[in-house]
């Protein structure tokens, strides 16, 4: 009905994984813009509003375009069992197959073998970022079944970039690339990134770039952003002066990553002194990155907020912080019927060694942090949708 605009789009760079995905197609658009290109990009979720997840040649796709190609998605199904993300993903391929743009740029929503951003036959790349237990509910309960889902993105012929891997992810991912006869290129053997004195370090096959660092924060971010290099080495299409991969790492967009707050409402409740932090991670990997920054912070105390869905682990995600954080605030997501209680997400960070109380909301529990003694740092954390709903509520 839609006349396959997949097959209609500019170049695609498919990227799936547990952690870093976001991030990683941040990268790409970065470097890619910085280069002077026009670029699509297809994510999710949405942080506050739903138009984030579309991006047209650059723009983020405007409401009443939106809701056009929408109702036109609609009425091609006919009222055929459809689920959300998949008429928001015909929406997306549709727009992007009417605008021009260089390439474009795709997120996995879940999994990767089944999801509904698959069904490019030959895009310009493919990556997997960091695997994880997430969505055990949907992708199975061992990191090697979620590899597996993870690894059906790959295709004949195509670069498949692998960013760091747990040891039973690689193996499924390499057996899965040569049964489909993808040629790899993996982190660690083909390419490398790693932290300098002055920024970052990437080497490949063809480039060795002396960059700056990720503006994104974290250890991590220097490994989503040699697997975004390494997919765009491969891209022979497309051409790069280390100067534009530079400018694009120096100037990396992607909310709720690290990002430190500095005004609304949630701030003016706290001393001068404190600090303010948001992050969407949401599973072990995500606690173990962040917990990993965190510890470079220094001596000043770190308070956590914390919400979480019910379908991801609480205790593995919170473990990594039992001997980091003083406290932790728990919250509700507000308005996700899947949420957590915040009575059950004090019990989980009990459980592995927090201090722990429950608070009927995000300001609440701010601010109960904020009345600590000391200039402290206070991250809020758990799920991007928490993270959604403090960026919208705090302006």
């Amino acid at each position: 009905m839609l006349g396959h605009p997949e097959r209609k789009l500019p170049p695609v760079f498919h990227v799936a994984g547990t952690n870093g995905k976001g991030s990683t197609v941040a990268t790409l658009r970065a470097c890619l813009e910085a280069a002077g290109y026009r670029v699509h990009v297809y994510t999710s979720p949405h942080l506050v509003r739903f138009n984030e997840r579309i991006r047209l040649a650059g723009r983020l796709i405007e409401e009443t375009a939106l809701s056009a190609i929408l109702e036109e998605c609609e009425r091609a199904n006919e009222g055929a069992p459809i689920t959300f993300f998949e008429i928001t993903t015909a929406a997306a391929f549709l727009a992007f197959s009417r605008t021009p743009a260089d390439a474009t740029l795709l997120e996995v929503g879940l999994g990767g073998r089944v999801d509904t951003t698959n069904v490019v036959e030959r895009p310009a790349a493919t990556a997997i970022t960091p695997i994880s237990l997430d969505h055990q509910r949907f992708l199975g309960d061992t990191i090697a079944a979620i590899a597996f889902e993870k690894a059906g993105i790959l295709k004949r012929g195509v670069r498949a970039v692998v960013a760091p891997q747990p040891p039973e992810a690689a193996g499924v991912i390499e057996a899965h690339a040569r049964e489909v006869g993808a040629p790899l290129y993996r982190h660690g053997i083909e390419w490398k990134a790693e932290p300098t004195a002055s920024g970052m370090r990437y080497e490949g096959t063809r480039w060795r770039l002396d960059l700056p660092r990720p503006s994104l924060l974290g250890r991590h971010q220097i490994d989503n952003s040699g697997a975004a290099i390494a997919a765009l080495e491969g891209a022979e299409s497309f051409r790069f002066e280390p100067a534009a991969i530079a400018q694009g790492i120096g100037r990396i967009e992607w909310p709720a990553r690290l990002q430190r707050l500095t005004r609304g409402p949630l701030i003016a409740m706290l001393p001068r002194s404190s600090e303010l932090w948001l992050d969407g991670g949401h599973n072990r990997g995500g606690g173990e990155a962040i917990a990993a920054h965190a510890a470079t912070w220094g001596e000043r105390p770190l308070d956590l907020v914390f919400g979480m869905l019910n379908t991801h682990d609480a205790k593995g995600f919170l473990a990594p912080f039992a001997r980091l954080a003083r406290s932790l605030g728990a919250v509700a997501i507000p308005g996700e019927a899947n949420s957590l209680s915040a009575e059950d997400s004090a019990a989980a960070a009990r459980a592995v060694g927090l201090e722990a109380s429950a608070f009927p909301e995000v300001a609440a529990a701010v601010a109960a942090a904020g009345a600590r003694p000391g200039p402290g740092r206070i991250l809020i954390c758990g799920s991007l949708y928490l993270a959604g709903t403090v960026l919208r509520e705090n302006g």
